[in-house]
Order: C-alpha cells, then structure tokens, then sequence
C-alpha cells in the first residue's frame, strides 16, 4: 500500500512536472491533480478495511459464533412470542400460457407485416 502510495504521489510530480513544461498542457495539469487523489483514497479504503477487519462479528462455525446464537435462541423463546411470518404473495399474479394476450397477438401480427413488407 506505502509502494502504490509513493507510486502515485510520484506520476502525480511529473504529471505537474509536465504541465509545467513547453508541451504541457490541461490535461498533465488534471493527471498531476487526480494521482495524488489516488493515493488519498487507496489510504481511506485501507483504513476502512482495518477498521471493518477490527469490528467484525465472530465467524459462523466458531465458538464465539456459536455461543452468540445460542444466547440469541434463548433470549427469543423467554421474549414474548412473534406471529410466524405470513407469506407474501407475488406482486402480479402469474400468467398462464393459455390465457389470450391481446397486446402480445397485435405485436406479433405487426411484426409479421414488417417482415412480410421487407421480402417484398
């Protein structure tokens, strides 16, 4: 991570080293702006990875992990109890393969026209 860090910060210098020169132009200047960002946020991802690797929850098949869910159990069978879910059904009801679609016959019967209209 220091390698890449040390990396960009440097095309970053010669992308403003660049910009700086006879043949530079907008473009080296934008290069020299963006790489060192690049580098900003290669630290704040590893920093976000230490953090999330620091704070994470035991892993399941552990002893930990185990111990957790079975004071999970008991505490939801000495809770009060929760109604079972009720299922949900699907927003649109199924269509049947026999069930007529109008739209569906006046599309195929218009692309049937275009078809006969380009053998012609």
């Amino acid at each position: 991570m220091v390698t890449f860090c040390v990396v960009f910060v440097r095309l970053g210098r010669w992308q403003w080293d660049r910009a700086q020169s006879p043949t530079g132009d907008w473009q080296n200047l934008g290069y020299a702006l963006q790489w060192p960002l690049f580098a900003v946020v290669l630290v704040v991802a590893w920093a976000r990875f230490l953090w999330l690797e620091q704070h994470r929850g035991p892993e399941m098949g552990s002893p930990a992990a185990e111990i957790l869910e079975a004071e999970t159990e008991s505490e939801t069978v000495l809770s009060s109890p929760t109604p079972p879910p009720v299922p949900r059904r699907p927003a649109y009801p199924p269509i049947r393969e026999d069930d007529p679609d109008d739209e569906l016959a006046a599309y195929n019967a218009y692309l049937a026209r275009l078809a006969e209209q380009d053998r012609c």
